[in-house]
């Protein structure tokens, strides 16, 4: 185990071998870390968060209560995590068959948001600094500053890197931070 001397422990977190915790990171009330788990500096995880076994968080991400990452789950730098998302890690679980071979990847790209009670099915990627609505439901692949909302989940709009959502000028109104759309992807252009 190597926690960092500047990372804060709740005494009521369960932390099992063979895990990594950078930097400055809070684990509050109730959490359990599983083995081969890294988590990066500066994060927080919230009330009775589950994260492994071999889980990678990045830097700065916020993990809010109830929230469960599977083996396959990847979060890039500054990701947030809503209260009581989910991530699953089988497209076809059943309590009697053992199908710990089907789990998939779930990668989640620096600077996304997946809002409360939002659910990722497994083997679906998100892009970097997209943006899942409270209550969707992710079943394909969400692109880099996409808005995301609904059951399934459809893009509904783009979203600047700081969450703004972007008009038809492509400009971001808090930063001024320009886009532009090409074959149905965005990309910032300047900012």
């Amino acid at each position: 185990m190597a926690i960092h001397p500047k990372a804060v422990v709740h005494e009521s977190a369960y932390i099992d071998d063979n895990v990594v915790i950078g930097e400055d990171t809070r684990i509050w009330h109730f959490v359990h870390v599983l083995p081969h788990t890294t988590i990066g500096a500066r994060c927080s995880l919230g009330q009775n968060v589950m994260a492994g076994p071999h889980v990678t968080i990045g830097d700065n991400c916020k993990i809010q209560n109830n929230v469960a990452l599977y083996k396959g789950v990847t979060l890039a730098d500054d990701v947030f995590c809503g209260p009581s998302c989910v991530f699953t890690n089988v497209l076809t679980p059943r309590a009697f068959v053992e199908r710990k071979d089907e789990f998939r990847d779930t990668p989640v790209g620096k600077g996304a948001t997946i809002g409360a009670n939002a659910t990722i099915v497994c083997g679906n990627r998100l892009g970097e600094y997209c943006m899942v609505a409270a209550g969707a439901v992710v079943t394909r692949d969400v692109p880099a500053f996409a808005l995301v909302a609904g059951v399934p989940a459809r893009r509904i709009g783009w979203v600047s890197r700081t969450g703004e959502r972007l008009d038809e000028t492509l400009v971001c109104p808090r930063t001024g931070e320009v886009y532009e759309e090409i074959d149905g992807a965005l990309r910032l252009v300047e900012g």
